[in-house]
């Protein structure tokens, strides 16, 4: 029986969604990496420098240990909403990545020198005092739930799948067996969707 270690666990969970975020960019043009997807615009190189951003503040700044020669990942109070979730035309993949895995690092550091049970002060409200274990496990959730985002957007860009690489957690099976699947959950919604008499949204 081996003992448990919580902030082994909770690291490990964090550094699994970050590795699949990146992952997600593998092979992808500048175009594919920016284009938004979805109508408030949801991107694939906007949420790396979304989650750069909240790294470097909750672990970097709340602690009294802000990134050194940080880019503006993150622009808390901006003028210009959503400023941190898309790519200008004068930011390059390889700063918003780069700044990502700076940030991931010196948040590392910070979980090397510190207790789970140590207090920050987060930078802007409502939350002003967190214990470090406290944002690991929102950070977490957080990037946990971007990664879903950043896998939708990619299956809609080409079609690729997999948490860790083409199909990897998904049945093995071709397109015409998908196209076939996907046509009966379809069939199914439509069914279901009769009951309450209301079309579809897009009819």
């Amino acid at each position: 029986m081996t003992t448990a270690d919580p902030a082994t666990d909770l690291r490990r969970c964090l550094q699994d969604a970050r590795d699949v975020l990146l992952m997600k960019l593998d092979g992808l043009s500048e175009y594919d990496a920016r284009r938004p997807l979805t109508p408030t615009g949801t991107n694939l190189l906007g949420l790396v420098k979304h989650l750069a951003g909240a790294e470097a503040s909750y672990f970097g700044e709340t602690f009294g240990r802000p990134l050194p020669d940080a880019q503006p990942l993150w622009i808390t109070g901006a003028a210009e909403p959503n400023a941190d979730l898309w790519a200008t035309p004068d930011e390059t993949r390889e700063q918003i990545v780069d700044g990502y895995r700076r940030a991931c690092a010196h948040a590392d550091e910070t979980f090397d020198s510190l207790p789970l049970d140590t207090v920050g002060q987060v930078p802007w409200p409502p939350y002003p005092e967190l214990t470090l274990h406290r944002l690991l496990v929102h950070m977490i959730a957080e990037t946990h739930r971007h990664v879903g985002h950043a896998d939708v957007v990619r299956e809609l860009i080409d079609g690729a799948v997999g948490q860790r690489g083409p199909d990897d957690n998904l049945p093995s099976r071709d397109g015409d067996w998908w196209a076939g699947h996907r046509e009966r959950v379809e069939r199914a919604a439509r069914a279901a969707s009769a009951d309450d008499g209301r079309l579809p949204s897009n009819e």
